[in-house]
């Protein structure tokens, strides 16, 4: 199943990174917010527990998301500001890590770095910015997979129908999350329209 967010704030929010005008400290920030937004309309059926709080009127049994079986896992780089984000609202939970670099002329992922956590019987959210292919995502998921996670959950950004496709198509029981969909890969199989090289943009080593 995968989920294109509707939300105008969302939209306004995709076109401000857009904007080549628009600098790595608020390109950060706007990944920020808009994960914070899909990661909201992500975890709506999450599992609660009732803990007992005090309020100004006395103790109190209210439901809160059981972080202890949340896990947040981004694919560095450009995936840190996602991260960043969502842990404004839930600091408390783990988090892990995956480093892939796509081959330019293949187009194809490779791992070359992971951080990750117990997951067994834990959902993971895996927090990659960009959806061009697929192919990082798809070897993301098969990953974690074999280290035992009970549902994963994917929350994008951006991506292509061409990429949005071949992950349903390997992983049919992982949630996409989107909160945009573009029109296409090109030739060299970049997004279109797009909005460049998130990690470049995001970290400012891009020309």
């Amino acid at each position: 199943m995968y989920k294109e967010s509707t939300n105008i704030l969302v939209k306004h929010l995709i076109n401000r990174l857009r904007d080549v005008r628009t600098a790595s400290n608020e390109f950060r920030l706007t990944i920020e917010e808009i994960s914070r937004i899909i990661a909201a309309e992500a975890l709506s059926d999450f599992n609660t527990i009732t803990q007992n709080i005090n309020t100004w009127q006395g103790p109190l049994d209210v439901q809160m998301i059981e972080v202890q079986k949340l896990v947040l896992v981004p694919i560095l780089r450009a995936g840190e500001p996602m991260l960043t984000g969502i842990l404004r609202t839930l600091p408390y939970a783990r988090s892990g890590f995956l480093a892939m670099k796509r081959d330019e002329e293949t187009a194809l992922s490779k791992l070359f770095y992971e951080n990750i956590p117990e997951i067994e019987d834990k959902t993971v959210l895996l927090l990659d910015p960009m959806v061009a292919t697929g192919g990082s995502l798809i070897d993301g998921i098969s990953y974690l997979k074999s280290k035992g996670a009970k549902r994963i959950i994917s929350l994008n950004i951006l991506g292509a129908p061409e990429g949005i496709k071949a992950v349903q198509e390997a992983h049919p029981d992982v949630d996409i999350f989107i909160a945009q969909i573009d029109e296409r890969l090109d030739d060299n199989k970049y997004i279109r329209p797009g909005l460049g090289d998130a990690g470049d943009r995001a970290f400012y080593t891009h020309e």
